[in-house]
């Protein structure tokens, strides 16, 4: 697990990301990675000296399978919060269940397994709305309907794009692939909007983290 700035820590689990940050009242991870990945995100609590009963929040950024894989076992060991957005926590919950129609993408379900459903205690209903202290929670759709970035207010702003963007070779960004979301012209203009705002650093579900004036590197990418 790598720290990004101080108390931000990423930790890739197989193709994925999941990040984990430390505050005054306990632990916040934001996604939780791929299924039946529970004993990597307890030994890597174990390594910064924290455990999952320090877990406090889980702040969804989208329904995804591999970004939800491990809610639902850490929710039950921890008894954390969950905050999802509203038109995709009913995929957390498996009151609904998503249309898979690419072949790879129904592929690597298979492959991944299907998360158990687990519960969502907080919806995110409005755009900037504030989950927990000193993050906000800006609806970022395209990738999902309900698909949720976070900004948080620390080391001159921490931006967790979730599935927005991804992080490339070089500092740059880019897109997350076509097949895995749903409107690609809506995800345009959600990270358009990211560009707009003001963070020096940029971590992402997929790829590399980016520091150092890191929304310049999006307003290059919405340019391009």
């Amino acid at each position: 697990m790598r720290e990004v700035v101080d108390g931000v820590f990423e930790l890739g689990i197989g193709y994925v990301n999941m990040h984990v940050v430390v505050t005054d009242d306990g632990v916040v991870l934001v996604d939780t990675g791929l299924p039946r990945r529970s004993a990597t995100i307890d030994r890597a609590l174990h390594g910064i000296r924290r455990t999952v009963g320090d877990v406090r929040t889980i702040l969804l950024t989208h329904h995804h399978p591999d970004h939800t894989g491990s809610v639902a076992d850490l929710c039950r060991r921890s008894g954390a919060r969950v905050v999802a957005h509203r038109l995709d926590a009913p995929y957390v919950t498996g009151e609904a269940r998503a249309v898979v129609r690419h072949p790879v993408v129904k592929l690597v379900g298979l492959l991944l397994g299907t998360p158990e459903p687990a519960p969502v205690d907080d919806l995110v209903t409005t755009d900037r709305a504030t989950p927990v202290p000193g993050f906000t929670a800006l609806h970022t759709p395209g990738h999902t309907a309900g698909h949720v970035s976070y900004l948080l207010d620390r080391a001159e702003g921490v931006l967790f794009a979730g599935d927005a963007a991804a992080g490339k070779r070089g500092g740059r960004i880019g897109s997350t692939p076509r097949m895995v979301s749903a409107d690609l012209d809506e995800q345009a203009r959600s990270v358009a909007r990211l560009a707009e705002l003001d963070f020096a650093h940029a971590v992402f579900g997929h790829g590399p983290a980016v520091s150092g004036r890191a929304v310049e590197r999006f307003r290059q990418f919405v340019a391009s």
